[in-house]
């Protein structure tokens, strides 16, 4: 499957700033079944320089520098991927997570895909005891790691509401858990956190997911938006296989990866920092069309 994706991010002040450093997120990932075709990012207004260079994770992030001033940003992201994932059966054949956990452990590489990475608790993610207690149900002993974590998918897609307004970037973990509302980022850190106080490893993925909208109505343009899932290290032969559950999806063609990270803070896709006043407005609409 071959995707256009277009991702625009405004940003409206109430009044002039006057100097602007961001750091961007954007670059589609390459590798793991997805392919990048192309990708350009068209910023206004123009800046006085823009760097760029591939983070810990191997994320292609680009630092621009805007010292003109401006009442309005906007970063134009365009890009055309092509996916070929195959998506494993949930019931499928797998290690028991016992032994995925103790393997992960042992690993002797500290790189960006070695799994001891990402087993411990990270800025956004602690570790909580009744959230491990809660994911723990979804891993009998001697269970199969790829049914566990499908399991563990499955209770949150189905325990959780999704409600946009229920939270926002900074809600704290322990809060969306008790309130059991949030939206994708919210269902990715609780599973995340649960598979790690169990001592599996887990990554935080964002990227997009395209929209399928009902039988007999037309696509909404800019109704996609940027999503976030959960990436489990089964075991050295699986690898890594993705989890998305705020869908209750395993990942296949459907999803276009963006960046992995520990959490949301090592993958925002836009972010940095201002000199200026007053409140600000942000808009961000994502358009994820099949070509082919």
């Amino acid at each position: 499957m071959i995707y256009d994706i277009r991702h625009v991010t405004t940003y409206s002040y109430e009044s002039a700033v006057s100097f602007a450093r961001c750091s961007l997120r954007l670059e589609p990932h390459n590798g793991g079944g997805q392919r990048l075709i192309s990708h350009n990012v068209e910023i206004r207004p123009k800046p006085a320089e823009r760097t760029a260079r591939r983070d810990f994770f191997g994320t292609h992030t680009e630092s621009v520098l805007i010292e003109v001033s401006h009442r309005t940003l906007r970063i134009d992201s365009r890009s055309r991927v092509s996916v070929d994932r195959h998506a494993p059966d949930r019931a499928a054949a797998s290690p028991a997570w016992e032994s995925v956990r103790d393997v992960a452990f042992e690993a002797a590489s500290l790189g960006p895909a070695s799994p001891v990475g990402y087993v411990f608790a990270s800025a956004l993610i602690p570790v909580l005891r009744p959230v491990t207690e809660y994911a723990a149900q979804s891993f009998p002993q001697g269970g199969g790691i790829l049914a566990g974590a499908a399991d563990l998918m499955r209770r949150i897609r189905g325990d959780f509401k999704y409600d946009p307004k229920a939270t926002v970037i900074s809600t704290p973990l322990k809060e969306v858990f008790e309130k059991r509302h949030g939206v994708c980022q919210d269902f990715a850190h609780v599973m995340i956190a649960g598979l790690r106080g169990l001592g599996l490893p887990a990554a935080y993925v964002s990227g997009y997911l395209r929209t399928i909208p009902p039988a007999g109505k037309p696509r909404l343009q800019g109704a996609d938006a940027s999503h976030a899932w959960v990436s489990v290290w089964c075991g050295s032969e699986l690898g890594w296989i993705g989890f998305d559950p705020t869908n209750d999806l395993m990942i296949a063609n459907d999803h276009i990866v963006l960046a992995v990270g520990r959490d949301f803070s090592d993958v925002s896709p836009v972010d940095g920092i201002i000199v200026g006043s007053r409140k600000q407005k942000l808009s961000v609409a994502v358009d994820v069309v099949p070509v082919g």
